[in-house]
């Protein structure tokens, strides 16, 4: 059996599937690329990850503090409320404003 197939539903359900990507190209050269909603997501996870290993600033905290877990400098959260005399509610509202 034959089946007629709009070029732009063809492409969708191709790229639904996981497929490492679709190249769109425009007169024979590549112009983009058409991912799956999980490659998408990947993608931008990937792009995340570089985006912080780039940031050499950054990476030294994250470096320290690796350092100061493995050395045992660690701190019970709720010891630390305790100490700054915090409630939840303080905690909450000084770490949702940016």
């Amino acid at each position: 059996m034959t089946y007629t197939l709009p070029i732009t539903k063809a492409m969708l359900e191709k790229a639904k599937k996981k497929s490492g990507g679709t190249i769109i190209t425009v007169d024979g050269k590549p112009s983009a690329v058409l991912l799956s909603m999980e490659e998408y997501h990947e993608y931008e996870s990937l792009k995340e990850t570089e985006e912080i290993l780039s940031d050499k600033k950054l990476m030294k905290s994250i470096r320290q503090g690796e350092a100061d877990l493995a050395a045992g400098r660690e701190y019970d959260w709720e010891d630390v409320k305790k100490e700054w005399a915090l409630s939840d509610e303080e905690h909450v509202q000084t770490t949702n404003r940016k």
